[in-house]
């Protein structure tokens, strides 16, 4: 290979990796504002408003901390000397229950940045791989460790960390919804964008199946989303849900009628009817706000009974399709018997 062309490749990986390590210790920061608690104006003044989170699993960034927050919240570079055991371990009688949670909340993000990059470069996700290169002495740990990163990936990135072979442990990150747009929205290997758009769905369909723009943005500003900033993981969040998302039917984004000057509201497009439901979206914003879907009365007994109307809708549609298989059957076999 000529050198030119081995030296751009470098440079690629490196962008690559440098933008994995700033997504990484950014998604903390993200998913932690996404946890906090919402005002009530934002979802309405129904009985059961949104409690608020824990924050034992989320630290904050501190206060004046630059290039994005590490999960202990402490401003020092996760990386360094973490797995050092000068840094301190579970079994050293030295190490302080403090020390302890500030080394696991660093090796948490240690975790995003490398499901970061093994997604990015559509490698396999070994648990050989992650106890080797991030957990290293804290083996002990790992299921709690691998338990955070997994929900920083699915409230920042809307994707689940599955185990796809048990035997040998690997795993692979997996569209919530197994939304279709995702390819579509990520040519340039970007993470899933199913995050926001959850969130979005969760919003609209707590405000009575329609909610107004500034309802929108009100609970994205809370995580650090802003409709005339850039953002790390969404790139331009207004073209993303007002242009591709309405383009690929996933949210419908129209005038409110005799609205001077003129104002706009969000509503679940036809693709989300589809390929998403209100109980998943209720699920899923339970999460974020570290309770159950039972929490938000109303809203689940709404999200049963679409859910009861789904499975009506497909015992109508398999039934419709065995009634026709079966007039098939019997024309065929009139005409073979007419035939003979």
């Amino acid at each position: 290979m000529p050198r030119g062309q081995k030296s751009k490749l470098r440079a690629r990986e490196k962008r690559r990796q440098a933008r994995a390590e700033t997504q990484g210790l950014e998604v903390a920061k993200s998913t932690g504002a996404a946890a906090g608690k919402p005002s009530s104006s934002v979802f309405g003044d129904r009985p059961e408003n949104l409690p608020a989170a824990g924050t034992t699993s989320t630290p904050e960034a501190p206060e004046g901390a630059t290039g994005g927050a590490t999960a202990a919240g402490s401003g020092t570079n996760p990386s360094k000397n973490i797995n050092s055991p000068k840094a301190g371990s579970a079994s050293s009688p030295k190490g302080t229950e403090s020390s302890l949670s500030e080394i696991l909340n660093n090796k948490v993000v240690l975790l995003v940045q490398f499901l970061l990059q093994k997604y990015q470069k559509k490698e396999p996700i070994r648990k050989a791989d992650m106890l080797k290169f991030v957990i290293k002495q804290y083996k002990n740990h790992f299921n709690e460790i691998l338990k955070r990163a997994s929900d920083h990936m699915e409230l920042a990135f809307g994707v689940d960390l599955k185990e796809v072979d048990p035997t040998r442990h690997c795993y692979a990150l997996v569209n919530k919804l197994d939304l279709a747009y995702d390819s579509a929205l990520n040519e340039d290997e970007h993470m899933p964008k199913t995050g926001i758009l959850m969130i979005v769905l969760g919003v609209i369909f707590m405000r009575g199946n329609c909610a107004p723009e500034e309802a929108i943005w009100e609970v994205l500003n809370m995580m650090g989303v802003y409709a005339d900033r850039k953002h790390f993981i969404y790139g331009d969040p207004k073209k993303v849900l007002t242009e591709d998302l309405v383009q690929l039917k996933y949210l419908e984004y129209r005038q409110v009628a005799n609205s001077e000057p003129p104002r706009y509201e969000f509503l679940w497009g036809p693709r989300a009817h589809a390929e998403a439901s209100k109980m998943k979206v209720l699920e899923f914003l339970a999460k974020v706000h570290d309770t159950v879907p039972t929490a938000f009365p109303s809203w689940y007994e709404e999200a049963l009974r679409d859910e009861e109307e789904r499975a009506q809708a497909r015992a109508a549609a398999r039934a419709h399709t065995a009634a026709l298989a079966s007039a098939r059957s019997r024309a065929i076999a009139s005409t073979s018997s007419q035939a003979n």
